[in-house]
């Protein structure tokens, strides 16, 4: 009874991660293709709602070209790659008159502030070679200012190129949705399937 369960049962048992393995094989080999031949197909949008690419900034509703970013710095603080760099602006210049003016008005005993910086960033700069995409900037951010782009198109030919200044990026998309969008020759996955 050893030799028989040693020679004839258990190598039925161990053959069965193998039959486990043909079985999800044989599922996904019947399954339609999901890679497309780019350029001539591309993605649908709804399938890249999911993809995760570099980090973008998101504007504001009524004014899409300015970024939601506060400049508190929580990002630049949590980023275990010191992949950003976010430069706070700085409060207005005052003309010479203004000064003068809030300098008699303090004279005269009335309370006097002086104007505040914005808290829109100056500058807002990202390292994607550096990135893990680990997203610890995304869940950090208490404006929810940050998202991960699904650009799977975007491409770069040298590390310069990979520093990415997020506030010009931002402004070009914004005028991106406010011009008439071009037709495109490419037909979409979905498309193509249903022809």
């Amino acid at each position: 009874m050893g030799k028989f369960k040693e020679n004839v049962i258990q190598p039925l048992i161990d053959c069965w991660s193998l039959i486990v393995g043909l079985k999800i094989t044989g599922k996904y080999f019947c399954k339609p293709l999901v890679t497309v031949h780019y350029p001539r197909q591309v993605i649908d949008d709804e399938n890249l709602e999911t993809y995760g690419g570099h980090v973008e900034l998101i504007g504001k509703p009524k004014d899409p070209a300015t970024p939601k970013c506060i400049s508190c710095m929580m990002c630049v603080t949590n980023c275990p790659s010191k992949c950003l760099t976010v430069v706070k602006s700085k409060p207005p210049k005052l003309t010479a008159e203004e000064e003068a003016a809030m300098k008699a008005a303090e004279e005269a005993g009335e309370k006097v502030s002086k104007p505040k910086a914005p808290k829109n960033p100056a500058k807002f700069l990202y390292d994607y070679s550096l990135c893990s995409l680990c997203g610890t900037c995304i869940e950090n951010c208490p404006a929810k200012s940050l998202k991960f782009s699904n650009n799977i198109y975007w491409v770069a030919t040298s590390r310069k190129e990979m520093k990415i200044d997020l506030l010009a990026r931002l402004k070009e998309q914004a005028t991106e949705l406010s011009a008439p969008v071009p037709k495109t020759e490419a037909v979409s996955a979905a498309a193509e399937k249903e022809a």
